[in-house]
């Protein structure tokens, strides 16, 4: 998120001829009007009272189980929205939430996903917050020129050595006591970082930094270059790369300054996008942030298939991690209709990435009516929105957008953030928060038609102005969806049954079960063999109107049989139910099925 600015003026948009005669034109806008009207009218998001406690609230296929606001101290009750209070991104231990704040970090015991409990709130002010957690370690990005390496008061001068923008790095051994136990500085500070334990390295931790900030004067740190391209030395075009000792954390340093931008003909460090598209938006819609490529927003390692996706401001990389000290950029896209590269999602196979536009920079109302999205007058292009790309061959191709389809009000800052994977076997499933545009459950398993399945939305804070707040992320973790709001505080949401999500599904994933999660270090999921993996895929044959009542109803007596006989002990008996219905199954589109009935068979 950035804070409020003045968005550049320069760059336009390409226009796009969608009818070449003008009567087709009128007649195409008329009747897309007329749709458009049905949806926006038939959405139970649109109209929702505003309030910041008591706001109007639709959910689909979403139930909110939980809510916590900020505890004392951890907001401004004059403006609930103040900078200094917002609350930043999630990661998990065990049964611990982390939340970050623009002010420091709290930690929620979410043991009862229904009922978290605060357990300890650490004061460190320095702006975006930002944490990932890795066993006894947490890692918190600090970019405002505010922070201090001690954690304490804001208001060191310039050149002051307290003054600290970089990566925090905490000892959480003790969760009622976190103790600093390095501060690692670089020369943009820290706006996101990402972290990746490589599994080609047992000893070591690497931190990839992403700093979009200011470059800091030589003075108050050596290293530090404030110039163009034309300079080698630049802290521009590039990121840092921390490698962190698991023994002896306070040993933490700076071990790579890599420059992911260059162009691989000239040695240009500034190689990929150097300035706006143009023209602009055919209604004027400007550039905000403008996507120039000098820094990563964000970046998501996937370790197990040695890869990283980043979001870089101008472009959407692919990047080769499998040494972890070097990584090394293998693909580069752009796109006229992204202000602004955010983060990145692989699916659960590696196969997509689910790319994120920042356009507003997360403070202004980028949902309205008259914004483009897909499937409303105004789409000539997407602004906002995920794009889609499938791997192939190590590159990116593009296949489609998707754009929460709820006009908010111009009351609610709202663009694309931070979703994470939700393990249902067999799709591509992910939550996503947007904001004041609250959360959409996203089905992206065919890569070239997304479509949102649930979702749940709270009416703006401010009745008469937009005050800021809205969702920072929403994460799928161990069988509960968990929100970070910027200005009301924690969600706990649970997962319910509609017509595109069955009960099956929903069991199914939550028994995956994660040690930790901070989602830009993606973990692989793993459906273990069970009779709701095998009915998930049962459901969505159903779903898909590709199994015949006949063979639904043999499927089902006889993994209902299966599961009665292993229960009394007849796991012989089981497996050979198991096994008898899967080989009746002959057909190509069972063989997902046909597989989990077997496994399942094997594994009792």
């Amino acid at each position: 998120m950035y804070q409020p600015f003045a968005a550049p003026s320069r760059g336009t948009r390409k226009r796009r001829t969608i009818f070449t005669m003008l009567a087709a034109l009128l007649i195409s806008a008329a009747c897309l009007t007329s749709v458009a009207a049905a949806q926006l009218t038939t959405d139970p998001r649109v109209g929702l009272a505003p309030g910041l406690d008591n706001p109007g609230v639709a959910a689909e296929a979403m139930t909110l189980l939980a809510h916590r606001n900020k505890p004392a101290g951890w907001f401004n009750p004059a403006n609930p929205g103040d900078f200094g209070f917002v609350n930043s991104d999630l990661a998990f231990e065990g049964n611990h939430a982390f939340v970050g704040n623009f002010n420091g970090f709290l930690i929620y015991n979410i043991s009862d996903p229904a009922n978290p409990a605060l357990r300890t709130a650490v004061v460190c002010p320095g702006g975006q917050g930002e944490v990932s957690v890795y066993k006894n370690l947490l890692f918190m990005s600090a970019e405002e020129s505010r922070s201090r390496t001690d954690c304490g008061a804001p208001g060191v001068p310039s050149g002051d050595p307290l003054r600290f923008r970089g990566v925090r790095i905490f000892d959480i051994s003790n969760l009622d006591a976190p103790v600093q136990v390095a501060t690692v500085q670089t020369c943009r500070g820290s706006h996101t970082h990402t972290l990746l334990k490589s599994p080609n390295d047992d000893a070591n931790l690497y931190v990839y930094v992403q700093g979009t900030g200011g470059v800091r004067s030589s003075t108050e740190l050596a290293s530090c270059v404030n110039a163009g391209a034309e300079n080698p030395n630049s802290s521009f075009y590039r990121i840092e790369v921390i490698r962190v000792p698991l023994a002896a954390p306070q040993n933490a340093a700076v071990v790579n300054e890599v420059r992911l931008f260059t162009d691989p003909v000239t040695g240009a460090m500034n190689g990929l996008q150097n300035a706006p598209p143009t023209p602009q938006h055919p209604s004027g819609m400007n550039w905000g942030p403008t996507p120039i490529t000098d820094a990563c927003h964000d970046i998501t390692t996937f370790p197990e298939i040695g890869l990283a996706a980043g979001a870089c401001e101008g472009n959407g990389l692919l990047i080769d991690i499998s040494d972890p000290a070097n990584p090394r950029r293998i693909d580069a896209v752009s796109d006229p209709n992204y202000a602004y590269w955010h983060g990145a999602t692989f699916s659960n196979d590696g196969t997509k990435v689910v790319f994120t536009d920042e356009w507003g920079g997360g403070t202004a109302a980028r949902c309205r009516e008259a914004d483009p999205v897909t499937g409303r007058p105004a789409d000539a292009l997407n602004w906002g929105a995920n794009t889609i790309f499938d791997i192939v061959d190590r590159k990116l191709v593009f296949r489609s957008y998707f754009k929460m389809p709820a006009p908010q009000t111009t009351r609610e800052n709202c663009v694309g953030h931070l979703p994470s994977l939700v393990p249902v076997p067999g799709r591509d499933l992910m939550v996503q928060a947007w904001y004041q545009g609250g959360a959409s459950l996203v089905d992206f398993t065919d890569s070239a038609n997304p479509k949102e399945i649930g979702f749940y939305d709270r009416g703006p804070i401010g009745a008469t102005s937009l005050v800021l707040g809205g969702l920072w992320s929403t994460y799928y973790y161990n069988g509960a969806v968990y929100g970070s709001e910027i200005a009301r505080g924690f969600d706990v949401w649970g997962l319910t049954p509609n017509e595109e999500l069955s009960t099956n599904e929903i069991k199914a994933a939550a028994e995956v079960q994660l040690d930790r999660l901070t989602p830009q270090h993606q973990p692989r999921f793993v459906n273990l063999p069970s009779f709701a993996v095998v009915r998930s895929y049962r459901d969505q044959l159903e779903r898909a109107n590709e199994i015949d009542a006949k063979t639904l109803a043999q499927v089902d007596k006889f993994v209902d049989r299966a599961e009665r006989l292993r229960a009394q002990g007849k796991e012989a008996a089981a497996k050979a139910q198991l096994n008898a219905i899967a080989n009746q199954l002959t057909g190509a589109q069972f063989a997902d099925l046909r597989r989990e009935l077997r496994a399942l068979a094997d594994a009792i």
